[in-house]
């Protein structure tokens, strides 16, 4: 009873407090993303939608993002991913995750069943039929979820070079402390015009894609919107870059220096 008590009035506490923020994204906000290989070869595109949506009778936000190869690349490493967050408005807590990839032959399909009060996620490995239940923390958020959960949450307006963030989140079958440092401030040229952003370090899983823990850059807009301009990446083989190429459903206006 008291556990039940606790989890509600943190729940309750977390809604209050974004309730007190303005949101930095909205309903029909879309990225599109272009993605280039060791800084010259054309690798693919992503997309990333914000969408309204119902869950078991619960008004969510249904966030789906989209990667592929295209050009030369795709003809020696094919890679097809599709994955969805739905989570909820106010909260932003995730109640459902789905991640189906095919990485040059490299597959996987699971769908992820967040039980926030109870502190459970039930997972389904469709390709493998099979399914597990794990315990998960308290307010644990998705990959998806994270970066919407950090865009409307993290303070940036006082943050420093080397302040870090840390996050509960749940990928595949594990918990993980997502950790994220903040590098410092930068104005970068994008095909909109010069840009000012807050530069970050994503901490990933060392392994099969990422050469090591701090493969990963990225850059966001300074402004209200805190839209992802920039990605690099050294992967185990070559690096990755994407950046922005288009948008639309933008909640704030968008800060560009003109030349």
């Amino acid at each position: 009873m008291k556990k039940s008590l606790l989890i509600l009035l943190a729940l309750l506490l977390m809604q209050t407090s974004f309730a007190q923020k303005e949101s930095a994204y909205k309903s029909g906000e879309w990225f599109k993303f272009r993605m280039s290989y060791s800084g010259w070869m054309k690798a693919g595109e992503a997309t990333l939608q914000v969408k309204d949506d119902y869950l078991n009778g619960k008004p969510v936000f249904h966030v789906v993002g989209k990667g592929k190869t295209t050009g030369a690349i795709r003809w020696f490493f094919k890679v097809k991913d599709r994955y969805e967050s739905y989570f909820d408005r106010d909260t932003n807590l995730p109640y459902k995750f789905i991640r189906d990839i095919n990485e040059g032959g490299h597959t996987k399909k699971l769908e992820i069943e967040f039980d926030q009060e109870n502190q459970k996620a039930y997972v389904n490995n469709i390709k493998k039929n099979r399914k597990s239940t794990h315990d998960i923390e308290l307010g644990v958020q998705d990959m998806v979820s994270a970066f919407y959960y950090l865009r409307n949450n993290y303070d940036t307006s006082n943050i420093q070079p080397g302040d870090e963030v840390n996050l509960n989140m749940f990928f595949d079958f594990q918990n993980y402390n997502f950790k994220l440092k903040f590098l410092g401030r930068e104005t970068i040229r994008t095909k909109f015009g010069k840009v000012r952003c807050l530069k970050f370090r994503p901490y990933v899983l060392a392994g099969r894609v990422f050469k090591e823990e701090e493969s990963l850059t990225l850059w966001v807009s300074a402004d209200k919107n805190k839209i992802p301009l920039r990605i690099k990446a050294d992967l185990a083989i070559g690096s990755l870059r994407a950046d922005l190429d288009a948008f639309r459903g933008l909640k704030h206006s968008f800060e560009i220096q003109f030349d």
